[in-house]
Protein backbone atom coordinates (compact mmCIF):
# COMPACT_ATOMS: atom_id res chain seq x y z
CA UNK A 1 0.00 0.00 0.00
CA UNK A 2 1.33 3.62 -1.06
CA UNK A 3 1.99 5.98 1.64
CA UNK A 4 0.42 9.68 1.40
CA UNK A 5 3.37 11.89 -0.33
CA UNK A 6 4.95 13.59 2.37
CA UNK A 7 7.69 16.65 2.65
CA UNK A 8 9.63 15.15 5.54
CA UNK A 9 10.29 10.89 6.29
CA UNK A 10 12.86 10.01 9.18
CA UNK A 11 15.63 7.09 8.48
CA UNK A 12 14.05 5.19 10.50
CA UNK A 13 10.68 5.31 8.40
CA UNK A 14 12.80 4.61 5.33
CA UNK A 15 14.47 1.59 6.95
CA UNK A 16 11.13 0.05 7.76
CA UNK A 17 9.85 0.38 4.43
CA UNK A 18 12.66 -0.86 2.53
CA UNK A 19 13.03 -4.08 4.88
CA UNK A 20 9.22 -4.47 4.37
CA UNK A 21 9.98 -4.89 0.17
CA UNK A 22 11.69 -6.59 -2.04
CA UNK A 23 12.59 -5.80 -6.10
CA UNK A 24 14.23 -2.42 -5.91
CA UNK A 25 15.32 -0.67 -8.77
CA UNK A 26 17.97 2.17 -8.04
CA UNK A 27 18.36 5.49 -9.97
CA UNK A 28 21.04 8.16 -9.86
CA UNK A 29 21.14 11.48 -12.04
CA UNK A 30 22.61 12.25 -15.40
CA UNK A 31 26.01 13.00 -15.43
CA UNK A 32 26.75 10.67 -12.31
CA UNK A 33 29.17 12.12 -9.93
CA UNK A 34 30.89 10.55 -7.17
CA UNK A 35 28.40 10.73 -4.20
CA UNK A 36 25.48 9.33 -7.03
CA UNK A 37 27.92 6.40 -7.90
CA UNK A 38 29.24 5.82 -4.23
CA UNK A 39 25.66 6.06 -2.71
CA UNK A 40 23.31 3.76 -5.35
CA UNK A 41 26.42 1.20 -5.42
CA UNK A 42 26.69 1.14 -1.53
CA UNK A 43 22.42 0.83 -1.17
CA UNK A 44 22.64 -1.77 -3.88
CA UNK A 45 24.89 -4.51 -2.09
CA UNK A 46 23.15 -3.05 1.43
CA UNK A 47 20.11 -4.47 0.42
CA UNK A 48 21.67 -7.42 -1.54
CA UNK A 49 22.84 -8.09 1.88
CA UNK A 50 19.53 -8.79 3.36
CA UNK A 51 18.32 -11.10 0.73
CA UNK A 52 16.32 -8.35 -1.70
CA UNK A 53 16.54 -8.13 -5.38
CA UNK A 54 18.34 -4.52 -6.61
CA UNK A 55 19.48 -3.28 -9.57
CA UNK A 56 20.57 0.10 -10.69
CA UNK A 57 19.82 2.12 -13.24
CA UNK A 58 21.51 5.08 -14.73
CA UNK A 59 20.72 7.46 -17.21
CA UNK A 60 24.80 8.08 -18.27
CA UNK A 61 27.43 5.78 -18.22
CA UNK A 62 29.51 5.84 -14.90
CA UNK A 63 33.33 7.87 -15.79
CA UNK A 64 35.66 5.57 -15.96
CA UNK A 65 37.54 6.60 -12.39
CA UNK A 66 34.72 5.02 -10.82
CA UNK A 67 34.89 1.11 -12.23
CA UNK A 68 37.06 0.02 -9.26
CA UNK A 69 33.46 0.31 -7.30
CA UNK A 70 33.17 -3.51 -8.27
CA UNK A 71 29.22 -3.22 -8.42
CA UNK A 72 29.36 -0.36 -11.03
CA UNK A 73 30.17 -2.93 -14.12
CA UNK A 74 26.47 -4.07 -13.35
CA UNK A 75 24.53 -1.19 -13.71
CA UNK A 76 21.96 -0.86 -16.35
CA UNK A 77 21.79 2.36 -18.72
CA UNK A 78 18.50 1.15 -20.63
CA UNK A 79 15.25 -0.07 -18.70
CA UNK A 80 15.46 -3.76 -17.59
CA UNK A 81 12.71 -5.34 -19.08
CA UNK A 82 13.45 -8.56 -17.16
CA UNK A 83 13.55 -6.89 -14.12
CA UNK A 84 10.10 -6.91 -11.72
CA UNK A 85 10.32 -2.91 -10.53
CA UNK A 86 7.95 -2.79 -6.92
CA UNK A 87 10.21 -0.10 -5.89
CA UNK A 88 11.95 2.61 -7.37
CA UNK A 89 14.81 4.66 -4.62
CA UNK A 90 16.01 7.77 -6.17
CA UNK A 91 19.50 8.72 -5.08
CA UNK A 92 21.36 12.01 -5.38
CA UNK A 93 18.37 13.58 -7.34
CA UNK A 94 16.94 17.22 -6.46
CA UNK A 95 13.61 16.42 -8.61
CA UNK A 96 12.08 13.38 -10.42
CA UNK A 97 13.61 14.66 -14.20
CA UNK A 98 17.04 14.43 -12.86
CA UNK A 99 17.21 10.95 -14.07
CA UNK A 100 16.80 12.17 -17.73
CA UNK A 101 13.72 12.39 -19.86
CA UNK A 102 13.61 8.59 -21.08
CA UNK A 103 14.39 6.99 -17.51
CA UNK A 104 11.67 9.03 -16.49
CA UNK A 105 9.31 8.47 -18.98
CA UNK A 106 9.12 4.31 -17.79
CA UNK A 107 8.37 5.32 -14.27
CA UNK A 108 4.90 4.17 -13.69
CA UNK A 109 2.78 5.85 -10.88
CA UNK A 110 1.85 2.15 -9.96
CA UNK A 111 5.34 1.29 -8.29
CA UNK A 112 6.21 2.84 -4.70
CA UNK A 113 8.65 6.02 -4.96
CA UNK A 114 11.67 6.56 -2.32
CA UNK A 115 13.80 9.84 -2.36
CA UNK A 116 16.74 10.16 -0.48
CA UNK A 117 18.69 13.04 -1.40
CA UNK A 118 20.73 16.15 0.43
CA UNK A 119 19.85 19.36 -1.75
CA UNK A 120 18.21 21.65 -0.62
CA UNK A 121 16.35 22.55 -3.41
CA UNK A 122 14.41 19.18 -3.47
CA UNK A 123 10.72 19.04 -4.17
CA UNK A 124 9.95 16.05 -2.32
CA UNK A 125 8.25 14.04 -5.22
CA UNK A 126 8.65 10.87 -4.24
CA UNK A 127 5.67 8.63 -2.04
CA UNK A 128 8.48 8.52 1.11
CA UNK A 129 10.88 11.58 1.13
CA UNK A 130 14.26 11.71 3.35
CA UNK A 131 15.54 14.73 2.60
CA UNK A 132 18.26 16.37 4.45
CA UNK A 133 20.42 19.73 3.17
CA UNK A 134 22.64 19.38 6.20
CA UNK A 135 24.06 16.23 5.55
CA UNK A 136 27.48 16.61 3.31
CA UNK A 137 26.80 13.56 0.94
CA UNK A 138 23.75 11.54 0.00
CA UNK A 139 26.50 8.95 0.47
CA UNK A 140 25.98 10.36 4.85
CA UNK A 141 22.44 9.33 4.31
CA UNK A 142 22.89 6.13 2.94
CA UNK A 143 25.67 4.68 6.05
CA UNK A 144 22.93 6.16 8.15
CA UNK A 145 19.91 4.21 6.28
CA UNK A 146 22.36 0.81 6.56
CA UNK A 147 23.10 1.43 9.96
CA UNK A 148 19.04 1.74 10.73
CA UNK A 149 18.89 -1.52 8.67
CA UNK A 150 21.37 -3.28 10.71
CA UNK A 151 23.32 -3.83 7.39
CA UNK A 152 26.97 -4.89 8.34
CA UNK A 153 29.40 -2.57 6.48
CA UNK A 154 31.95 -4.48 4.28
CA UNK A 155 34.93 -3.33 2.72
CA UNK A 156 33.41 -2.51 -0.75
CA UNK A 157 30.37 -0.54 1.05
CA UNK A 158 32.50 1.32 2.48
CA UNK A 159 34.77 2.59 -0.69
CA UNK A 160 31.57 3.69 -2.10
CA UNK A 161 30.74 5.93 0.34
CA UNK A 162 33.75 7.30 1.54
CA UNK A 163 34.23 7.98 -2.32
CA UNK A 164 30.71 9.88 -1.99
CA UNK A 165 31.90 11.84 0.86
CA UNK A 166 35.03 12.88 -0.46
CA UNK A 167 34.21 13.81 -3.79
CA UNK A 168 31.18 15.97 -2.50
CA UNK A 169 33.19 17.53 0.04
CA UNK A 170 36.08 18.75 -2.21
CA UNK A 171 38.51 16.34 0.09
CA UNK A 172 36.35 17.33 3.56
CA UNK A 173 37.36 20.92 2.77
CA UNK A 174 34.41 22.57 2.03
CA UNK A 175 32.02 23.81 4.13
CA UNK A 176 29.10 21.47 4.09
CA UNK A 177 31.86 19.03 5.90
CA UNK A 178 30.12 18.47 9.73
CA UNK A 179 31.61 16.92 13.03
CA UNK A 180 28.43 14.26 11.54
CA UNK A 181 30.47 13.92 8.28
CA UNK A 182 33.60 13.25 9.70
CA UNK A 183 31.97 10.79 12.44
CA UNK A 184 30.71 8.82 9.42
CA UNK A 185 34.18 8.44 7.49
CA UNK A 186 35.69 7.23 11.09
CA UNK A 187 33.01 4.43 10.75
CA UNK A 188 33.88 3.99 7.06
CA UNK A 189 37.45 3.87 7.50
CA UNK A 190 36.93 1.37 9.85
CA UNK A 191 34.79 -0.97 8.06
CA UNK A 192 37.90 -0.82 5.77
CA UNK A 193 37.16 1.24 3.06
CA UNK A 194 40.42 1.28 0.39
CA UNK A 195 42.22 5.04 0.79
CA UNK A 196 44.61 3.87 -1.46
CA UNK A 197 42.17 2.84 -4.02
CA UNK A 198 40.52 5.91 -3.93
CA UNK A 199 43.48 8.01 -3.92
CA UNK A 200 44.69 6.35 -6.68
CA UNK A 201 41.24 6.54 -8.85
CA UNK A 202 39.68 9.38 -8.07
CA UNK A 203 42.63 11.56 -8.06
CA UNK A 204 45.82 10.18 -9.56
CA UNK A 205 44.44 8.28 -13.13
CA UNK A 206 43.36 11.02 -15.62
CA UNK A 207 43.78 9.70 -18.95
CA UNK A 208 44.68 11.90 -21.75
CA UNK A 209 41.39 12.85 -23.05
CA UNK A 210 40.81 14.31 -19.36
CA UNK A 211 44.16 15.79 -19.76
CA UNK A 212 43.74 17.43 -22.84
CA UNK A 213 40.37 19.17 -21.60
CA UNK A 214 41.63 20.56 -18.43
CA UNK A 215 44.38 22.37 -21.11
CA UNK A 216 40.96 23.54 -23.25
CA UNK A 217 38.99 24.38 -20.61
CA UNK A 218 42.21 26.66 -19.39
CA UNK A 219 42.29 28.14 -22.68
CA UNK A 220 38.81 29.05 -22.38
CA UNK A 221 38.78 30.46 -19.04
CA UNK A 222 38.05 34.27 -18.65
CA UNK A 223 37.27 36.69 -15.58
CA UNK A 224 35.13 39.51 -15.16
CA UNK A 225 36.74 43.06 -15.28
CA UNK A 226 36.37 43.45 -11.39
CA UNK A 227 37.90 40.25 -10.64
CA UNK A 228 34.45 38.75 -9.07
CA UNK A 229 33.39 36.28 -11.33
CA UNK A 230 35.34 33.72 -13.49
CA UNK A 231 33.94 31.59 -16.14
CA UNK A 232 35.04 28.57 -18.66
CA UNK A 233 33.63 27.61 -21.99
CA UNK A 234 33.66 24.02 -23.44
CA UNK A 235 32.51 24.40 -26.89
CA UNK A 236 31.03 20.74 -28.23
CA UNK A 237 33.22 20.94 -31.53
CA UNK A 238 36.29 21.69 -29.93
CA UNK A 239 35.29 19.04 -26.83
CA UNK A 240 34.97 16.84 -29.94
CA UNK A 241 37.92 17.41 -31.63
CA UNK A 242 40.09 16.26 -28.86
CA UNK A 243 37.76 12.82 -28.59
CA UNK A 244 36.85 14.66 -25.19
CA UNK A 245 32.79 13.94 -25.30
CA UNK A 246 32.82 11.50 -22.35
CA UNK A 247 35.16 13.06 -20.27
CA UNK A 248 33.13 15.51 -17.25
CA UNK A 249 35.85 15.36 -14.72
CA UNK A 250 34.51 17.08 -11.55
CA UNK A 251 37.27 19.06 -10.84
CA UNK A 252 37.24 21.59 -13.97
CA UNK A 253 35.04 23.91 -12.38
CA UNK A 254 37.41 24.46 -9.24
CA UNK A 255 39.54 26.53 -11.69
CA UNK A 256 37.80 29.15 -11.88
CA UNK A 257 37.15 29.50 -7.76
CA UNK A 258 41.01 29.19 -7.18
CA UNK A 259 41.70 32.37 -8.24
CA UNK A 260 42.29 35.12 -5.90
CA UNK A 261 39.23 37.71 -5.93
CA UNK A 262 36.95 35.36 -7.24
CA UNK A 263 33.52 34.96 -5.77
CA UNK A 264 31.69 32.87 -8.35
CA UNK A 265 32.72 30.46 -10.64
CA UNK A 266 31.01 28.69 -13.59
CA UNK A 267 31.32 26.44 -16.35
CA UNK A 268 29.97 26.63 -19.48
CA UNK A 269 29.75 22.88 -21.17
CA UNK A 270 28.00 21.90 -24.34
CA UNK A 271 27.07 18.98 -23.50
CA UNK A 272 25.15 18.54 -26.98
CA UNK A 273 24.66 21.36 -29.99
CA UNK A 274 22.20 23.53 -28.46
CA UNK A 275 22.25 22.17 -24.97
CA UNK A 276 24.38 23.82 -22.39
CA UNK A 277 25.45 22.33 -18.53
CA UNK A 278 26.26 25.13 -16.27
CA UNK A 279 27.69 24.52 -12.79
CA UNK A 280 28.06 27.30 -10.61
CA UNK A 281 30.82 27.82 -7.35
CA UNK A 282 30.64 30.30 -4.89
CA UNK A 283 33.64 31.13 -2.73
CA UNK A 284 31.98 32.74 0.18
CA UNK A 285 27.99 33.22 1.21
CA UNK A 286 26.79 33.67 -2.55
CA UNK A 287 23.72 31.78 -2.78
CA UNK A 288 24.16 29.88 -6.49
CA UNK A 289 21.66 27.63 -6.04
CA UNK A 290 19.02 30.47 -5.66
CA UNK A 291 20.83 31.80 -9.24
CA UNK A 292 20.68 28.03 -10.95
CA UNK A 293 17.05 28.22 -9.91
CA UNK A 294 15.70 30.99 -12.12
CA UNK A 295 17.31 28.85 -15.25
CA UNK A 296 15.43 25.79 -14.08
CA UNK A 297 18.35 24.04 -12.08
CA UNK A 298 18.80 24.25 -7.93
CA UNK A 299 22.08 22.40 -5.90
CA UNK A 300 23.54 23.67 -2.74
CA UNK A 301 24.29 26.92 -1.69
CA UNK A 302 27.89 27.35 -2.74
CA UNK A 303 27.38 24.87 -5.76
CA UNK A 304 25.25 24.46 -8.21
CA UNK A 305 24.15 23.36 -11.18
CA UNK A 306 21.38 23.76 -14.69
CA UNK A 307 20.75 22.86 -17.79
CA UNK A 308 20.55 25.93 -20.40
CA UNK A 309 18.31 25.24 -24.06
CA UNK A 310 19.94 27.70 -26.61
CA UNK A 311 23.63 28.57 -27.52
CA UNK A 312 26.80 28.62 -25.77
CA UNK A 313 26.77 32.53 -26.36
CA UNK A 314 23.26 32.93 -25.36
CA UNK A 315 23.84 30.92 -21.93
CA UNK A 316 26.90 32.76 -21.14
CA UNK A 317 25.16 36.27 -21.81
CA UNK A 318 22.55 35.50 -19.23
CA UNK A 319 23.52 33.57 -16.61
CA UNK A 320 27.18 35.79 -16.47
CA UNK A 321 23.68 38.85 -16.08
CA UNK A 322 22.31 36.80 -13.33
CA UNK A 323 25.32 36.54 -11.35
CA UNK A 324 26.34 40.03 -11.89
CA UNK A 325 23.05 41.11 -10.56
CA UNK A 326 23.10 39.32 -7.74
CA UNK A 327 26.75 40.49 -6.86
CA UNK A 328 26.28 44.35 -7.32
Amino acid sequence: MKATKTSRNSCQVIAGQLLARDYFLLVGHIIPDGDCIGSVAALQMGLEALGKKAEVLLPDQVPDIYNFISVTASYKYHWPGDFPVENIIYLDCSENMRVGEIVAAHISSKVTTFNIDHHATNDNFADYNWVEPEAAATAELVLELLNAMKVSINSDMATALYSGLVMDTGRFMYRNTSDRTLIAASQLLKAGADLNQIRINLFESKDREEVNLIRLALNNLSVSDDGRIAWISLPYKKVEAIGALQSHPESIINYTREIRGVEVGMLFREIEPGKIKVGFRAKENIDVAAIAAVIGGGGHRQAAGAVYMGTLAQAKKTVIKLVKDVLD
